[in-house]
């Protein structure tokens, strides 16, 4: 499956992609694939602090925006402005809204309209697909 036909600020071949991912981010990030529920430490983590990209690094969301949506997966009520992109993922016999990172379009999630207030969004994200920098204390 391919994202787009889109040119992203970080491209990489495929070889070049799976040298600095391990097997599941490649899965996840350039292959669309899924982690299993409950899988990444990620979901339980509620510091302060930067989700980013795994495959590029660029921060996707922050801290204040994580909730626990008990579904298995870290979730987000909101992106950081400009960071995310989305396409239709018809796969699976369902429709849903896939999320990309905007800068090197590695597949991030999904985004549902089952979220709490104030966006009413659930974006349900692969912790492989995410790094998690804590804030550093001033």
């Amino acid at each position: 499956m391919k994202t787009s036909d889109k040119q992203f600020e970080v491209s990489k071949t495929e070889q070049e992609w799976q040298e600095i991912l391990d097997p599941e981010q490649f899965n996840v990030l350039r292959k669309h694939g899924t982690e299993r529920a409950g899988a990444s430490p990620l979901d339980k983590q509620y510091g302060e602090g930067i989700y980013e990209c795994a495959g590029c690094g660029q921060p996707v969301f922050t801290s204040d925006t994580k909730y626990d949506s008990g579904t298995g997966w870290p979730s987000f009520f909101n992106p950081i402005e400009g960071a995310i992109e989305t396409t239709v993922d018809r796969s699976f016999f369902m429709t849903r809204t896939e999320v990309h990172c905007s800068r090197c379009g590695g597949h991030l999630g999904h985004v549902f309209a089952d979220g709490p207030k104030p966006t009413g969004q659930r974006y349900c994200m692969n912790g492989v697909s995410l790094k998690f920098q804590p804030k550093i204390e001033d």
